[in-house]
């Protein structure tokens, strides 16, 4: 059995990757420092945003990142603070990037 990452060390560890990629990112909230998901927000600075949540690949099993929501920055926030009201353990990142890059797809951040 593969050991699983905390939500804490992989949060800090994608925060320093953003870091050395010149993209600001922040935590605006601080879910379960164990288990708790993840969601990443990236506002393109031009009014929008979109959110990504970790998911299983059903076919694959394999662990992947999945759009929530895309759009108007304030529906999106919107949307991201009902889930956040829904499960306080859940993480929330959020980074600013005019090409709206999350380095998401990367090695070791991927899954």
């Amino acid at each position: 059995m593969t050991p699983r990452l905390t939500a804490d060390f992989w949060v800090h560890a994608y925060l320093n990757r953003l870091r050395l990629a010149d993209i600001p990112a922040y935590v605006v909230a601080r879910g379960d420092s164990t288990a708790g998901a993840v969601l990443v927000v990236c506002a393109t600075l031009d009014g929008r945003a979109r959110a990504m949540q970790r998911s299983f690949d059903l076919m694959t099993g394999a662990r992947t990142w999945m759009p929530l929501a895309e759009g108007p920055e304030a529906e999106v926030g919107a949307l991201v603070a009902r889930a956040r009201a829904r499960d306080p353990d859940l993480w929330v990142i959020e980074l600013e990037d005019r090409r709206g890059r999350t380095l998401l797809e990367q090695d070791g951040l991927a899954g």
